[in-house]
């Protein structure tokens, strides 16, 4: 066994100095059969450490359901970190950020009016059941038992939120409770008010930054004058948005940025090491006065890319750790072109036109009282008397296509402040509403998703709502299971379409969706995510374990209108124009 402690100066591995140098791998966003390729890369970087988040939403998507195994096997994850002859952090939230849907908390513990993040009793007690459950899983993977984890981080990035000290206690108390005997840390932007209000006095402080490293660590050492410095987020690059930019950061400049750290004898984890992909609906969204939900991809110009791929930022981390650390001289295989193919799309009808679920409401229910884990609900009303009139709605979450008796009138989005909308004559009005990605910051977790409110028509409300909830993944799996064949034809909107292809061997896709407008994309049953003409990314990310030798199929679902009934697989990803 091992031993692992905050010395004066240094963390303590053995009792020796020792500088620890991680990077991110958020195991829930890697194809699990990945996860060996893209921990052993990190080794091959210098890393000696690998830390994730752990997401109780992907874990326990329904109250009571919990679920360790296949994606969510962080037992395994944490074997093979120590396999490969690392160690590993374990930041098990409950609340994440991350970008990921709702902060990692799930829909059924934010659902109500309890205050979030708190020591509030009942909130405290869903928190307490989680954690248990991941630290029955981490415990006897710590190092002082022979496992790989050397230290467990309290909640994250607590001073940005809230200054509850009971919240933090009753943490720290119920970690140590539950067999956690590892050094317990804390992460918060090095500024005197989120450090203070962020950690506790026998909790390690660790710092969130990606430049001006000495002025950091300097603040840092302000609020704890003994023990390591650690940056426990070093941000190599930064997170896109539908509409917006792909961001990168500059090679040199980071690499010195993290010369800088490694220099002062700062231990460091790399924020990210590897992102990955934000698949299925797991993406989240920010709010500062504008709602911008998160792409697909969470390639995070990373030195790992999105594919698992080493990139120039690799190569130039891995000179930098090698004036600190031993560097094996074994490098990962450099990028190949994947296979490059065209295949065409089939019609298979439309897809969101399913009869009404549910009794009628005096106003829309919301995904959250429909406790809907999808992505769309689709609400129904009567028009008074047949006539149109001035829509008016009180907010729509996130985004909306109106159509009366199927003829489409518009669009209504959160991104836009939309709220009102002309419409016409016509018997039935439906509302289909995207959930784009629940805000995964500040005060906004937890928010409720849909139709809110009463919509009104000339300032008279409208009343007797339909609101069916529509499972896109289960959708797909009926399309893919049929085949396709059904009667609507290729003008119907929104319209589903089928592809199938043939592989000699599985092998890492990359999907062009530009000729695309809004909607998801399946391969083999395998949901890989959102795709939006709104840019900035291109292409979806079809991991190799999705795929197989011979036949394949390819299940489109599009809300609006294919520009060419085509799929495209092109040899590399394309995420997007730069600010550059």
């Amino acid at each position: 066994m091992t031993s692992f402690s905050i010395g004066e100066t240094d963390f303590l591995r053995a009792g020796l100095p020792h500088q620890v140098i991680s990077g991110a791998i958020h195991y829930f966003r890697v194809h699990p059969d990945q996860w060996q390729d893209r921990i052993r890369k990190a080794r091959l970087m210098g890393l000696n450490t690998i830390e994730t988040y752990v997401a109780w939403n992907a874990h326990e998507p329904r109250r009571g359901e919990w679920d360790a195994t296949g994606w969510n096997d962080l037992g395994r994850f944490l074997d093979l970190i120590q396999a490969e002859g690392m160690d590993a952090i374990v930041r098990p939230g409950p609340y994440i950020c991350a970008e990921w849907h709702n902060g990692g908390l799930p829909n059924w513990l934010t659902a109500g009016e309890r205050e979030l993040r708190s020591s509030e009793p009942t909130f405290l007690a869903d928190v307490s059941d989680y954690l248990r459950r991941v630290y029955d899983i981490v415990a006897p993977r710590q190092i002082d038992r022979g496992g790989s984890v050397v230290l467990v981080q309290i909640e994250n990035e607590y001073g940005a939120y809230g200054s509850d000290k009971d919240y933090l206690e009753a943490l720290v108390a119920l970690t140590r409770e539950a067999g956690i005997t590892v050094p317990l840390t804390t992460v918060d932007q090095p500024t005197d008010r989120m450090l203070a209000d962020g950690s506790l006095p026998e909790l390690h402080k660790t710092g969130s930054f990606g430049s001006r490293s000495a002025e950091r660590l300097a603040t840092l050492r302000s609020h704890q004058p003994t023990g390591p410095l650690m940056c426990s987020e070093f941000w190599d690059g930064w997170f896109d948005w539908w509409g917006g930019v792909h961001h990168t950061t500059d090679v040199d400049t980071a690499a010195a940025d993290l010369d800088e750290l490694l220099a002062a004898g700062a231990s460091v984890n790399i924020y990210m090491f590897h992102g990955g992909t934000n698949f299925g609906l797991t993406n989240g969204a920010n709010h500062k006065g504008r709602y911008l939900p998160i792409v697909t991809s969470y390639d995070y110009d990373a030195p790992l890319d999105e594919a698992g791929n080493p990139t120039a930022k690799f190569f130039a981390f891995r000179d930098v750790i090698a004036k600190y650390a031993p560097v094996p001289d074994e490098l990962p295989a450099a990028a190949t072109a994947a296979p490059v193919f065209s295949v065409p799309l089939k019609p298979a009808g439309s897809w969101t036109d399913a009869a009404a679920s549910t009794p009628a409401s005096a106003v829309p229910r919301t995904f959250d009282e429909l406790e809907h884990l999808s992505a769309l609900v689709r609400y129904d009303v009567e028009l008074p008397e047949g006539r149109g009139g001035q829509l008016v709605l009180d907010e729509v979450r996130d985004l909306a296509w109106v159509s009366v008796d199927g003829q489409p009138v518009g669009t209504l989005s959160r991104t836009r402040h939309d709220r009102s909308l002309r419409i016409p004559a016509g018997r039935t009005l439906s509302i289909l509403v995207e959930e784009g990605g629940r805000v995964n910051y500040d005060h906004r977790l937890g928010e409720q998703k849909g139709l809110i409110g009463a919509p009104a028509l000339d300032g008279t409300p409208l009343t007797d709502w339909h609101s069916t909830a529509l499972d896109v993944a289960g959708i797909a799996a009926e399309i893919g299971f049929s085949g396709g064949n059904t009667s609507s034809g290729p003008g119907s909107t929104p319209s589903a379409w089928v592809a199938d292809f043939a592989l000699d061997s599985a092998a890492d896709l990359f999907l062009d969706t530009v000729a695309w407008s809004k909607g998801y994309a399946f391969v083999n049953g395998f949901f890989l995510g959102r795709y939006w003409r709104n840019g900035p990314q291109r292409t979806l990310f079809v991991p190799a374990p999705a795929t197989r030798a011979g036949d394949n199929r390819l299940i489109v679902l599009e809300l609006e209108q294919l520009l060419a009934p085509t799929a495209d697989f092109v040899p590399a990803l394309a995420l997007g124009d730069t600010e550059e």
